[in-house]
């Protein structure tokens, strides 16, 4: 059984998680408030590999929080997050996650990568207005 490790968005305690679990509306250990409904996850070493794995496409948005372009595309990401079901949404500080943004060569920000069963689809560099960020998700979910 595969496991991941995730902040919870309510209390930000840090919760271990069977992957299998993620679609079964998994509550915090410490709040008891869901985990992973409603809000991307966020993206760490710990967890991202077996994320990424999994049987659902997963969209990655490699951001930074002194990014402009990113913190204004960022309600757009966490909004389809709570209404599109076909992808799990993850969220990478590439500031705090260094490593992480080294490892998926990260040069520029934000840059958004879908994968499906760990390999990468697709990836689109900049942000979108939400319509046209529906728009390239749905066409790269396709492939």
């Amino acid at each position: 059984m595969t496991t991941i490790t995730t902040r919870c968005p309510h209390c930000q305690s840090m919760n271990r998680l069977p992957v299998e679990r993620i679609d079964a509306s998994p509550t915090c250990g410490r709040c008891k408030m869901q985990l992973v409904q409603g809000k991307p996850i966020e993206g760490t070493p710990v967890n991202l590999s077996a994320l990424i794995k999994a049987d659902l496409p997963v969209i990655v948005d490699f951001w930074a929080p002194w990014c402009g372009p990113c913190k204004n595309f960022g309600p757009i990401f966490e909004e389809l997050s709570t209404q599109d079901k076909s992808a799990r949404f993850v969220k990478v500080d590439t500031q705090a996650q260094q490593q992480l943004g080294a490892l998926y060569n990260i040069r520029s920000i934000p840059t958004l990568m879908l994968f499906k069963n760990g390999k990468v689809v697709d990836t689109l560099n900049g942000a979108l207005p939400k319509t046209q960020f529906k728009a390239w998700l749905s066409q790269a979910l396709l492939k």
